[in-house]
C-alpha cells in the first residue's frame, strides 16, 4: 500500500507465487535473514486485498484475518472489536466485545482499573506496581520487553539541525556521558527497567558487548563541549505528555545541566511528537520503538540512508553503515552477522543518530477474574485463552 511503513521490512519480497490453496513461494532479490521474523510481525499480518479494496480506506476501516472483527475507532477516545464467528480457532476466543481505551495517565489508568471501570491496563506505571501488587482486586504480568527508548538527534532534517548538537559529533558525546543511566531506571522506573545503549538488550545475542553502557562522566563532557566551542549549548527536548516520559525529561535535563546543557521541555500529544519528528520540528526527541524480534527490525530502518521517512526522522546516513546492515541481512549465521553489526555500532554508537537509554518492562495490571493472559516481549495482546469468571 503507497505510504506504508512496513513495506520496508519485507523489501526483499520481490513477487509471491501461488503454488496450490495451502502454499505459496515468496521470490527474493536476495537472500534476507529477517524475514521469518518480519513475517511473524506487523508486516506479516494477513489481509485480503479484495477486502482492503472494496472497505475502501484500509487506515480507518481495516479487513484483517484475526479473531476480531473491526467495528469503529473514535480518536483519542475507544477502538472496538466484535468477535469474527469463522475465525479458524474460534474455540479458543472466549470474548465477544473488546474495547481499547487510550487513557494517557497512568494515575488515572490504575484507577480505572481499581474502581471496575477497566478489566486489564497495560504501561502500568512502576511507581504504582506495588500499589497493585498489593490490592487483591488486582493481579499483575511483566515481562522484558523488545523495545528500546531513546533521544533522536535531529542531524540532518530541515533547519532545526542546524545547531551544535545536530551538527556536532562531540557534542552528542558530551549528551550520552550526562545521564546516569542507571540512576534514571532507578529514579523514574523503580529500577524496573533494563539500562542500555544498543537497539537490543544486554542479554540479547546480538549485543555487541565490546561496546557496553558508559559511565556517567561530567568532566568529560564538559571538555568535549568547550573543544565543541559550545560550552553551553540551548536544545529543545520534545516529549510526549505520558506523565513517566515527562519524569524521565526532567531527570535528564537535570543531569545534562550539570555539563552545562540548557534543555528546555516541550511536552507534546504523542500523534502530534511523532508528525513534527517526521517533518524535521525537533532538535531532540524522546523516543520510544516498540521492539522486534530480530534486530533488524530495531535498527536498519532507523539508521539507514534508504530507511523510509518516518522512522529515520534524525535523517542519518552513513554509506559504511549500509553496507554492514546490508551484509548483515544477507548473511548465513548468526555469528556472521553480529560480525557485521559489531562494525555498524562502532560507527553508529559513534555518530550518536541516537542515544539508546533503557529497555521497558511491559507491566499489567488486570482484574483477579481474569485468567489465561499470557505476556509477550512484544507486548501485543493475545486474547486467545484470555477468560473472565
Amino acid at each position: 500500500m503507497e505510504g506504508s511503513n512496513r513495506k520496508a521490512e519485507i523489501s526483499a519480497v520481490s513477487a509471491v507465487e501461488i503454488i496450490d490453496d495451502h502454499t505459496v513461494k515468496l521470490v527474493l532479490k536476495a537472500p534476507f535473514a529477517p524475514l521469518l521474523a518480519a513475517l511473524s510481525d506487523r508486516a506479516g499480518m494477513i489481509v485480503s486485498p479484495k477486502a482492503a479494496q472494496a472497505a475502501g480506506d484500509f487506515v480507518n476501516r481495516p479487513v484483517c484475518a484475526g479473531p476480531y472483527k473491526f467495528v469503529e475507532r473514535v480518536a483519542q477516545d475507544r477502538i472496538v472489536l466484535e468477535r469474527f464467528a469463522d475465525y479458524w480457532n474460534k474455540e479458543a476466543v472466549k470474548f465477544d466485545r473488546i474495547v481499547f481505551m487510550p487513557i494517557p495517565d497512568s494515575t488515572v489508568r490504575l484507577a480505572n482499573l481499581q474502581s471496575g471501570g477497566l478489566d486489564m491496563i497495560e504501561r502500568l506505571a512502576a511507581t504504582d506496581l506495588e500499589t497493585a501488587r498489593n490490592d487483591p482486586r488486582l493481579k499483575l504480568s511483566t515481562i522484558t520487553g523488545l523495545g528500546y527508548q531513546s533521544l533522536s538527534i535531529n542531524v540532518n532534517n530541515g533547519a532545526r539541525a542546524k545547531n551544535p548538537l545536530g551538527q556536532d559529533p562531540r557534542v552528542r558525546e558530551a549528551l550520552e556521558l550526562s545521564i546516569d543511566r542507571a540512576a534514571l531506571n532507578e529514579v523514574v522506573f523503580n529500577g524496573l527497567f533494563q539500562p542500555g545503549n544498543q537497539w537490543v538488550g544486554p542479554s540479547n545475542p546480538f549485543y555487541v558487548r565490546s561496546l557496553p553502557v558508559p559511565a556517567r562522566d561530567v568532566a568529560k563532557a564538559k571538555q568535549l563541549l568547550a573543544a565543541a566551542g559550545a560550552p553551553n549549548p540551548r536544545v529543545t527536548l520534545m516529549t510526549t505528555t505520558v506523565p513517566e516520559m515527562m519524569r524521565a525529561a526532567q531527570v535528564i535535563q537535570s543531569m545534562a545541566a550539570e555539563a552545562g546543557f540548557d534543555i528546555t521541555i516541550q511536552a507534546t500529544e504523542s500523534g502530534a511528537a511523532i508528525q513534527a519528528s517526521v517533518d524535521g520540528q525537533f532538535e531532540l526527541y524522546l523516543n520510544r520503538w516498540s521492539g522486534r524480534t530480530d534486530p533488524d527490525g530495531n535498527l536498519y530502518n532507523f539508521v539507514s540512508c534508504k530507511a523510509p521517512p518516518a522512522l529515520n526522522v534524525a535523517r542519518y546516513c552513513n554509506p559504511t553503515v549500509d553496507e554492514e546492515l546490508d551484509a548483515a541481512r544477507i548473511a548465513g549465521d548468526a555469528a556472521s552477522r553480529l560480525a557485521h553489526y559489531v562494525k555498524a555500532a562502532d560507527r553508529i554508537l559513534t555518530d550518536r543518530p541516537l542515544i539508546y537509554l533503557w529497555h521497558p518492562t511491559w507491566l499489567f495490571a488486570m482484574s483477579a477474574k481474569i485468567g489465561g493472559f499470557e505476556a509477550y516481549p512484544d507486548g501485543l495482546i493475545r486474547p486467545q485463552g484470555m477468560t473472565m469468571q
